[in-house]
């Protein structure tokens, strides 16, 4: 069956790494309870990361990236699953410690995988994928720390991406006055159609800031890190809450305590790799009744297996919109 395989050379473990798509069989799949049919796929940050080499991704070799999949079950130990179930994964670090999703065939622990909520396909929840399940827990974040929509207006920094444009729809189908941030103003009418009220440059957010700056948002969603953070934690109102979940940026926080201690500002960590079973469950059963699926069509966009490789470097330029789906088995689904 086809894969993508990322490999190094065993008498040259510190070396290049090489991509490449190539077959494997079941027998070369690692441990796991669980064998899944892979019907969808996606490319995600992370996966461009791995594939590319430009960052340390990939802790060991051979790997079949691909961080989240969507399949059904063709065989279980774990009586959790039975054949015929149809599951998504997420994170658990698949695609980096563990082969992933960018195979037709993956073998997991049965701890990891979730169902299929119901009212959703396998390509719909693929559209969603890793980026859609964490624009939910940041959503979640901001929730359990006590922003509603009358809070005021959410920013939501790399709007045009995987997370950011998931989180636009999600927060302004629930009513929030939305901002989303973007570096193409050529996505300035896309932001919209998801429903962001207004639409900043990034560039007002990149450079070094000041420890406060004029208070403007009541909460935020951030996927960039470092100055574009910091600003966004500088900008923030009284008592306002700021959720991080990607360094798109840089992984510094060039910050200071003064809009902790001065404004009350709280940073809300999100972590979707190793997030327990039960917000997992959560995300996923309020993404298939939350999202407008309608709205989901617009930020998709579906990448064959064999392009998946000359496409990952596009991320890392910024050159992506929204999210990547990877018909691996689409006749599965």
């Amino acid at each position: 069956m086809k894969a993508i395989l990322i490999e190094k050379p065993d008498d040259a473990p510190k070396g290049p790494q090489t991509v490449r798509e190539g077959q494997i069989t079941t027998a070369d799949l690692p441990e796991g309870e669980v064998l899944v049919d892979v019907a969808y796929t996606t490319l995600n940050y992370k996966d461009a990361l791995a594939i590319t080499g430009a960052s340390p991704v990939v802790r060991s070799f051979p790997m079949v990236p691909g961080i989240d999949f969507a399949g059904v079950v063709r065989e279980s130990a774990d009586p959790a699953w039975k054949p015929g179930d149809k599951v998504i994964l997420n994170g658990w670090g698949v695609g980096e410690k563990h082969w992933g999703g960018l195979a037709e065939q993956a073998r997991v622990k049965g701890d990891w995988l979730v169902p299929l909520p119901e009212g959703l396909s396998a390509r719909q929840a693929m559209a969603i994928g890793t980026a859609g399940y964490t624009a939910m827990l940041c959503v979640m974040a901001l929730e359990r720390h006590g922003i509603t929509p009358a809070s005021g207006e959410i920013v939501v920094t790399g709007a045009a991406g995987g997370v950011g444009s998931v989180a636009v729809a999600l927060l302004a189908k629930a009513g929030y006055n939305v901002a989303a941030v973007t570096g193409r103003a050529s996505e300035a009418e896309f932001l919209k159609g998801l429903g962001a009220a207004s639409i900043v440059d990034r560039a007002e957010l990149t450079e070094p800031g000041r420890p406060l700056g004029k208070e403007r948002w009541a909460a935020g969603i951030d996927v960039a890190g470092s100055h574009v953070l910091a600003n966004v934690i500088a900008q923030t109102k009284y008592r306002g809450v700021v959720a991080a979940c990607g360094l798109a940026a840089g992984m510094d926080l060039p910050s200071s305590v003064a809009p902790f201690i001065l404004r009350g500002v709280t940073l809300a960590g999100v972590d979707s790799v190793m997030c327990p079973i039960e917000d997992r469950r959560e995300a996923w059963s309020r993404l298939a009744k939350e999202l407008d699926l309608a709205k989901l069509e617009a930020l998709m966009t579906e990448l064959p297996f064999d392009q998946v490789i000359e496409t990952a470097p596009k991320f890392l330029k910024g050159e992506v919109r929204g999210r990547v789906v990877v018909p691996v088995a689409p006749d599965l689904a």
